[in-house]
């Protein structure tokens, strides 16, 4: 058989039916055997489907992280290319960012949310000013300073209601009692609104009282007890006949 004629035939052992397969390599005369092109492609498909060729594939999650970092890769490119400076200027312009949001946190310290005083000044269990009272002292010894202006303050209010200075009403408010409570005791509004703050910054602003904004409330308290009220009518009739003795 010569070289350039002859035919290398392979056989491949199927091992249920028994069969073999043979390829011919061609004559320098005759054409070359070829596939269709659909069966050839599911051939491929088969075979690179084999676990062989996929052994050193990435993990779903080490494919889902170099698709991450791909994208964070073209939107630095992206960002540097529309940067004065490229990518130098904008690691400086980043730098700054950083150092200002730095700054306003240190001189701002962390943000709180902002008291509301939609919430009302008592639960639903009425008490006593003395019962408030007691509570707040209780709340006290034991340095729990917040729970001791929550409970002083509602003795302001509570204490205020029993003289009649202000009328009992469900859902009121800190603010809301301090600003009614001004008009009968007017030397003390300034305090009764600070008092009104501090309960709101300690109740719905996160705020931590100390031992001071508690002291501050139990003298407001002591000192309501002995201011008497100005009512507003005896205010108004003073006043009239003042100006009537004025203009005689």
């Amino acid at each position: 058989m010569s070289p350039a004629g002859g035919v290398l035939t392979a056989v491949l052992a199927l091992p249920r039916t028994g069969a073999t397969a043979v390829l011919a390599l061609p004559r320098d005369d005759e054409p070359p055997v070829t596939i269709p092109r659909d069966p050839a492609r599911e051939a491929a498909k088969r075979e690179l489907s084999k676990r062989m060729y996929h052994e050193n594939d990435p993990s779903p999650v080490q494919r889902a992280l170099n698709a991450f970092w791909d994208w964070v890769d073209k939107l630095f490119s992206a960002a540097s290319t529309a940067t004065p400076g490229g990518t130098l200027g904008l690691v400086v312009i980043v730098v700054a960012v950083l150092a200002v949001v730095a700054a306003l946190w240190w001189r701002l310290g962390t943000p709180h949310r902002t008291p509301t005083s939609s919430a009302t000044l008592f639960d639903d269990r009425p008490r006593s000013a003395a019962e408030h009272r007691a509570a707040a002292e209780a709340h006290a010894a034991q340095r729990h300073w917040n729970q001791a202006v929550q409970e002083r303050m509602r003795a302001v209010v509570r204490s205020l209601e029993e003289r009649a200075l202000l009328d009992p009403r469900p859902g009121r408010t800190a603010d809301e009692a301090a600003a009614e409570a001004g008009r009968t005791l007017p030397s003390h509004t300034d305090r009764l609104r600070a008092a009104a703050r501090d309960f709101d910054e300690v109740t719905y602003g996160g705020r931590s009282a100390g031992s001071d904004t508690y002291h501050r409330l139990t003298e407001l308290d002591r000192d309501l007890e002995r201011t008497k009220p100005v009512l507003t009518s005896s205010a108004q009739s003073t006043d009239h006949n003042s100006r009537q003795g004025a203009a005689s």
